[in-house]
Order: C-alpha cells, then structure tokens, then sequence
C-alpha cells in the first residue's frame, strides 16, 4: 500500500518555519557553554532535515545536513562557540527558509546566496579535530543525547594509522520494538529502513509474535518487531540518529558485533537470541529468515507469516512529494487555533441549536399567549449569534508575537552593519491582532524599525559626547485601545528636528515658506514621497525614504500613523489599526435616500454648523473654523451625484473625518445610529468605485457602502481649483 506523503506536506511546512524561528531565536542568545540552547537548536535542524528528506525536498537535506554538522561539533563540545559561527548560522537559517519557502511554491530562490553560504559552512567545517577523536565524540555522545538508546561498545584497540587506510566496516545488530500507536504519529518504519539501507548492506528478520488474530487486528496499530543487522562504516551516533525522530516511540536496542566483516549465517543463533521471538518452522531454513535490503529491491519482511512491502527509495518519495506539491502559498495557508476557542465555538453552537428547537416548538401551534415566549427566544437568538460572531472572530485573532519575533534578528544584523550597539525592548507581544491584518503590517514596521537603527540611534561615540548610554534603545510595543490596537515604534535617539523638515519641504517645493506648521503637520511631511532628511542614503533606510509607501500601506488597512518626537531625547512612530478587516464599526449617515458608513477610527467629531465659523475662498471651496483649523466642507450629495434633502448649510451636519493627516468636513444629512458591519469587497463582487472601500448588508436587507475617507478627499482635491491645495486650507 503506498502512502500518499502529500497529506504531511502542510504540518512540515508549518513545523519547518517554527522550528527556524526557534533557531533563529536561540542562536541569538547562543552563549559558550549553553548547551541546552545548542541541543534545542540541533533538534530543529535534524527535524527539518529529516522531514525534507522524507518529503524529497532533497536541497534542503543537503544543505541542512551540513549545519546540522556543524552544530553537532558545538554540541559533543569539539568545537567552542564562536561569534563568527553564529553568523554562519544565522545566514544558513536565511538559506534554509529560501530552499522551503522555494520548495513550498514551487520557485525559484537565489542560487547564489546559497551556495555562497554552502561554501562558508564547508570552510568553517574543514577547521576540525582529528577524525579519531570526532569518531570517538560521536560514539560517546550516543549515551549524553540519544535517549532510548542503549548501546555497548567494544574496548577493542585503535589502530593509530588507521586513518590512512580505508574506513573498516562494522557490524551491528539492532533490536527495534515499536509502539502499537507509532503508525498513528505518521511515522512508518519502511523509511527508517530505507535510510538504514542507505549506510551499508542491511538484514532485517521480523517477528509477528504479537500479531493478533486476523478478526482482533487495529489497522492503525503495529504490531511487529524487527531485528536488523547492519554491515556499515557509520558510527553508533549516525544510526541512531535516523531513529531520533521516534526515539520516544520505541524500544531501541544497539549493538556494536566485535567482528568485522561477519558472515551473517554464523550469527543466526546471535540474533535468535537477541531475538527470542523470531522462530523457524519446521520446513524453513534460518536463509529463508534473511532478506538483504538495499534502496533497489523489494523489501521482504519474512517470518511465520511472509509479508511482502513495495521499496520505498528516495526517489520514491520524492516523486510522491512533487507531484502534489502545494502551488502556492494561499494554498497551504492554515491557523493554529487553541482548544478552548474550539470548545466555546462548540458550546455556542449547542445554545444555538437549544434556541431553534424552542423556536421551532412555537412555530408548530402559534397562538397570542406565546408572544412573550416569541420575543425571548428572538432575543435569546440575537445574543447567541452575537456571541458566536465574537468567537469566530477570535479564530483569527493572533499573538502579534507572530509579527514582532522577526525584529531580534533584524536588529542583530542592523547593529553589526551600522557598527552600534542596540537593544530591542519588546512588550506586549500577547496582545491579538486578526491575522490578515498581521500579516501585511509586518513590511511597514520593519521599515520603521530599519530607520530608528539606521538614523534614530546615534553612533557610539555621539552618544557618549551628549551623555547617554553606549547602547541604544529601540522598543515595540502593542496594545489595545478602544476596538483598535496600537503598535509604538520608539527609539532613545537624536529625536527628528521639525526646523530641518520644515526647510527641507520648502526646498522641495512641498510647502511655501510663508506657511505656519504644528509639529504634527511638520512630522506629516516625513511621508509625502521621496522626503527624506538623511545627508546621504544608505542601503539600509533614509529617514523619510519610502514613508509615503509606510503610509499607503498603513491606510490601507483602515489605519493611521502619528509621530511624536522630542529633540535628542527620540521618537516615537504611533500605528493604530483595526483588529480586523472583516468587520468595521462604523457610522451609519444618510444623504438624499442613501446610506453611508463613515468608519469609526477616522471620525474626529459630530457637529451641527455655525454660520458664524464658515468662511468662503476663491472657487467652490467652503472652510469651517474648528478651533485651530480651517476645515474644508465636502459635501456628500456632490461626490456621489445625489438629491440632498438639505443643500444649504444653515444649521446643517458636519461630519469632521481625519485621513492622510488632513481634516475634512463631510456634509450629510441625517446622522443614524452606529453599528459593526460586516465588510463586502466590491472589488471581488462588482468593481472598484472610487470613494468608496467596500459594502455591507444592513439589518433590512439594503446595501449600503462603506466610504473610503482617503479617496473622497482625492476626489475633493480634483474638484479643487488648481491654483489651490488642500493642504494649504488646512492651517491656521
């Protein structure tokens, strides 16, 4: 029977990428003489290897297989732990999330780059102790970390030229007893063998002693054992390294045959004996027993009842592998979801159930006298589906953890580029965010953290001169506030100097000097396109270089940045997100016969107009005096072409909105009530409109459209004159 190994493909996907989180982490804080971190370390690169090999990811095993190598010197203690290696080992994390992420989309990856980093690890690799005493490590290290694994080794002499010589081969026996349940894991003993074979000539004898009766029989379950012998130069340490992966699984048993070079025969009685369960019947002759095992033939386990097994080879395997590969990464796309949410979802649905049932038995003979019965069960109905909404939600919902582990990586690297010393202070990393969400606010942060190690954090010496610490600070924080969550980006460095964004704005033409700005609308320059400050650009970020992309992609999400700053003490970057972009609490307004929905998050304030505040420019521009600002009025029927009930702005409603830093008024004519929606993309159902970002189902079963704050001020702005901006409307 073959196994269609295409099923296992997403949970090693999925384990691969934790399990190089996991090293990334600890080579970071891999320190001389930490072995735990080392062994945990070591432990997901043999399981990644493994699995690709399994899989038939074949240039993942090779070139894991190397730093496993490495790592396994730093483990038996041959080689000390060395700065330089760490970074190796960083760079071959980079290479193995390349050869994955490749493998999983079925791409191609940078060739170079691997190859370069191959080439290093075999450099770093030559650089090692004597073969004697590696071997000698390997065999003692069998016992420090290979549980399960109980090995004798012979005290036969060395011989001292033995390294000139050709490697001898070895003879060993092995005894594996497998659990029941060992198939049920996903592991098959077929591929242990299979790479067994891969080491020297292999003979497998196999017991069905505890083999039930055929009506008794689990087919989930194992039921045999085998007993191997292996004539192979491989040490102890190599084959148990190919049963780690079940070590906790099984009884293992291996023995070193002092004798090299054995004739199998002449130690029958040595395995039956080993072996007690293995027996011959009276017509079989021990020869029969013996099958011998390469990656070629057909695996033969025989015994009292003959049992016969196709090969599995690596090119098997691999040809199972590729042929349903997943083709993309949307494909294999998949949520790890805790077990409590599940059993709230669970429990929310049998209340659901209980409540049509009611329902239902009210229907049946409905009278007046049930009224009340009605009415309760409909409420009972609303918070049920109210609280179902919630949990599946919080499905979704993901420790930004998931964002931020990418940054102490990032931070290690920037420090070395830049020659400063920084510290990554991360909080709230518990806090839960939609993992849509997640996923695509990932680039922007790290382009605001590229730019607080690049240009935020002074150098050294700098540093020093004004009286600070050596070491600079960069802190992210994130944390909920309202139905949104907010992320802080903040460094302790030089801070960001309004008078020098303010001149350099003028000197690209971006604002008239005449012009008076607030701080916040000078910091607001930071993200208009190609601003920057920086005196020269480097390779990792230009203060202001690539914001406006920052920004784009922070409004995109139905968010808003702000920046605070404070001369030589630093800054701060403020992002503010909705927790979800598949449901947005908005304000439901109408104009003429429509409703609109303003999102929440970018409503400022509510307000009926005062003759007395509004003030008239040149072209159809009509500003309203809130406090400090000239807010310019945008009415809602002229955008969307409709029939206002009230066109004058005599005591009429202002919905003051804030989007890309600038205020505006929106004219509508009745303001309803506020609610969550549910977001429809019209992009996906009809076509983009502009103005307006998505539509939604309203309780009466009317459509109503969600505006697009960002687009109709866009639109505002082309219905401007074009002697006039509105930005330049918006000071004082």
């Amino acid at each position: 029977m073959s196994v269609d190994l295409s099923q296992f493909i997403p949970s090693f996907l999925e384990e691969s990428f934790e399990g190089l989180a996991l090293m990334e982490a600890g080579l970071l804080n891999l320190h001389p003489g930490d072995n735990e971190t080392i062994h945990s370390i070591f432990r997901a690169a043999h399981s990644i290897k493994g699995g690709a090999g399994t899989f038939g990811f074949n240039n993942v095993t090779e070139f894991t297989h190397l730093v496993e190598t490495l790592l396994d010197e730093m483990r038996d203690g041959r080689r000390e732990v060395s700065s330089s290696d760490i970074e190796i080992l960083l760079e071959s994390v980079d290479c193995i999330r390349l050869l994955i992420e490749a493998a999983r989309d079925e791409q191609s990856y940078d060739k170079e780059k691997v190859a370069k980093t191959s080439t290093r690890l075999s450099e770093t690799l030559a650089n090692h102790p004597s073969t004697s005493n590696a071997t000698l490590r390997n065999d003692e290290s069998v016992n420090n970390h290979s549980p399960g694994v109980d090995s004798t080794i012979s005290d036969a002499p060395k011989d001292e030229g033995a390294l000139s010589e050709a490697p001898v081969k070895n003879q060993y026996n092995i005894n594996f007893i497998p659990e029941l349940s060992l198939a049920k894991t996903g592991n098959d003993p077929l591929f242990l063998f299979s790479a067994l074979a891969e080491l020297g000539e292999l003979t497998i004898f196999a017991s069905t002693a505890e083999l039930p009766a055929l009506t008794d029989i689990d087919a989930q379950e194992l039921y045999l054992h085998w007993n191997i012998l292996l004539n192979s130069t491989a040490s102890i340490a190599d084959i148990a390294e190919i049963f780690e992966w079940v070590e906790d699984e099984c009884v293992l048993d291996i023995t070193l045959i002092e004798e090299a070079q054995i004739n199998t025969e002449s130690h029958q009685d040595l395995i039956l004996d080993n072996n007690p369960e293995v027996s011959l019947s009276n017509n079989e002759s021990p020869a029969e027993k013996i099958v011998e095992v390469s990656s070629e033939t057909t695996l033969s386990l025989a015994s009292e009842n003959q049992i016969e097994v196709p090969a599995v080879n690596n090119s098997t395997i691999e040809k199972e592998a590729m042929t349903s590969k997943p083709k993309s990464k949307a494909d294999a796309g998949s949520i790890r979801v805790g077990v409590d949410k599940v059993d709230s979802l669970i429990n929310l649905v049998g209340e659901l159930v209980i409540t049509q049932s009611m329902l239902s038995e009210l229907g049946n003979d409905f009278d007046i006298s049930k009224v009340e019965r009605l009415t309760n069960g409909l409420e009972q109905l609303l918070q049920n589906t109210k609280e179902l909404q919630e949990s599946v939600m919080r499905i979704r919902m993901l420790p930004i953890s998931f964002a931020f582990n990418r940054f102490p990586r990032l931070v290690h690297d920037l420090a070395i580029k830049t020659g400063k010393e920084i510290e990554l202070v991360i909080k709230g990393e518990q806090t839960e965010l939609d993992k849509t969400v997640m996923e695509q606010i990932g680039d922007p942060l790290t382009h605001l953290v590229r730019n607080a190690a690049d240009h935020g954090i002074e150098s050294q010496e700098v540093r020093l001169e004004n009286g600070k610490a050596v070491k600079g600070v960069i802190s992210l924080d994130a944390y909920h506030q309202g139905g949104n969550i907010v992320i802080e980006i903040s460094d302790d460095g030089a801070g960001i100097n309004p008078e020098v964004i303010f001149k350099k704005a003028v000197e690209k033409g971006l604002i008239d000097s005449s012009v008076t700005l607030t701080d916040a609308q000078t910091y607001d320059l930071l993200f208009e396109p190609g601003f920057s400050t920086a005196a020269a650009i480097t390779d990792i970020s230009g203060r202001g270089v690539g914001m406006d992309v920052v920004k784009r992609n922070i409004q995109a999400l139905g968010g808003r940045i702000q920046v605070d700053s404070v001369i030589g003490k630093g800054s701060t970057f403020k992002v503010n997100l909705p927790l979800t972009l598949a449901i947005l609490d908005g304000q439901l307004v109408r104009v003429g016969t429509e409703v609109y929905i303003i999102p929440l998050i970018a409503i400022v304030e509510s307000l009926q107009i005062d003759d007395k505040l509004i003030n008239r420019v040149s072209g159809d521009m009509v500003l309203y005096r809130l406090r400090e600002d000239n807010v310019p009025i945008i009415p809602l029927y002229q955008i969307f072409n409709l029939k206002a009930e009230k066109k004058d702005l005599h005591n009429a409603l202002l919905v003051v909105v804030e989007a890309d830093g600038q205020k505006v008024g929106l004219l509508v004519d009745d303001l309803l009530a506020q609610q969550q929606v549910v977001i429809k993309s019209l992009k996906d159902n009809y076509q983009q409109v502009d103005g307006v970002s998505g539509a939604t189902i309203l309780g009466d079963g009317s459509v109503a459209m969600i505006l697009d704050i960002s687009g109709i001020i866009h639109m505002a702005l082309e219905r401007a004159q074009q002697t006039q901006t509105l930005s330049s409307y918006s000071v004082a």
